[in-house]
């Protein structure tokens, strides 16, 4: 009798087994690889706080890694190309197992970037082309040429400048000259632009229409106020700016307080204003008409495509990559996953960004910033 109840007893446990078994399988088919991360470390480092996309970056990506099991070790330099360096060295003497880096200033990052590669630590870009470097596996990004060609057709179909025989005054706001996005970002407006320029139907009148001449130093919405005040009193005292071509919102909000300081009035004399990275703030200035538009970069997505890289290199598995020509950083030319931007303004903002759980009616309600 003890034998046949010894027997039972295995059965059970063994059926118990097999149920469990299966019972876990079936939960991990059905969610995200969860556990996938299991035991491993990675470094994310991220160039700011002080721009909202890059802590929504850092969120995304920190949300995501964690959800697969991975332990994530988020820092950020505060635009302080010395300070990233120190932490992309604490990181890798930590022992992270792989890297994401969006650079403050990619040259400065080489040695420690070889470091990464002679300790066999993969590195993947993160929405900043790392240059100079052998080092770096994937990159994950939006189309950046693609954001200026956005910028500039909004402008040329919205100003008409296929059709319209007046000539409109404009200047150009570009990104900071230690990131090459902010170079393709620009050839992308210059694409589109170029030929209204040599035809007379746009004219800059500060002639600042080289990247060398119309470039902001760490994207710095100071030094964009502050070259903009100097533009309007010195060329636009007895006319009018009728475009600024921002690269970036947080340049437009020092666009948007130069002009208020020259006089200008929404509604009335108010330049266009484009941007970049449709942040809450830049959002409440297009409903209210102080910016124009911006150009909305999906930062789930992009953390999304960043987390298959960073799985494909710690499982040796190849992601998913759409281009392989775009990114030559000088030492290879990068395999990297383009995200599609969208332009957004006052008319399809809430389809775009309220609709797909971006933000939220009160976020974009809110009196605070």
């Amino acid at each position: 009798m003890k034998k046949f109840i010894g027997v039972v007893l295995s059965i059970v446990m063994v059926l118990s087994l097999v149920a469990c078994s299966g019972g876990k399988e079936k939960e991990s088919s059905e969610g995200t690889k969860e556990g996938s991360g299991s035991g491993k470390t990675v470094g994310v480092a991220m160039p700011t706080q002080s721009s909202e996309r890059w802590i929504k970056d850092g969120d995304n990506m920190k949300k995501q890694l964690e959800d697969l099991g991975y332990k994530v070790d988020l820092q950020y330099a505060e635009d302080d190309v010395q300070a990233q360096v120190s932490q992309i060295e604490n990181l890798l003497a930590s022992g992270v197992d792989c890297l994401v880096v969006a650079a403050v200033d990619s040259s400065a990052l080489v040695n420690a970037l070889a470091q990464a590669k002679s300790a066999g630590i993969p590195v993947i870009a993160y929405d900043r082309l790392l240059m100079d470097t052998d080092a770096v596996s994937y990159y994950a990004t939006f189309d950046n040429k693609g954001v200026g060609t956005a910028i500039g057709k909004y402008v040329e179909e919205n100003m008409d400048l296929a059709n319209t025989k007046e000539a409109y005054t404009f200047e150009l706001f570009m990104g900071s000259p230690d990131d090459n996005n902010a170079v393709m970002l620009y050839e992308g407006i210059m694409e589109v632009i170029q030929p209204y320029i040599d035809k007379g139907t746009l004219i800059c009148k500060s002639g600042q229409t080289s990247f060398e001449k119309s470039n902001t130093l760490r994207w710095d919405q100071q030094t964009a106020m502050k070259r903009c005040e100097d533009i309007l009193s010195t060329y636009y005292a007895d006319e009018k700016l009728d475009i600024a071509f921002s690269a970036f919102d947080g340049l437009s909000y020092g666009i948007k307080a130069a002009c208020e300081g020259a006089g200008y009035k929404v509604g009335e004399d108010w330049p266009m204003i484009t941007g970049q990275d449709a942040e809450l703030m830049a959002i409440k200035n297009i409903i209210s008409g102080s910016q124009t538009m911006s150009i909305a970069k999906d930062t789930r997505v992009l953390a999304e495509k960043c987390v298959t890289m960073v799985e494909a290199v710690l499982n040796d598995a190849e992601p998913e990559i759409n281009d392989t020509e775009q990114y030559d950083n000088g030492k290879l030319v990068v395999p990297s996953y383009l995200c599609t931007p969208e332009a957004v303004d006052k008319d399809n903002y809430k389809e775009i960004l309220v609709d797909t759980g971006y933000y939220t009616e009160e976020e974009i309600s809110s009196d605070s910033e």
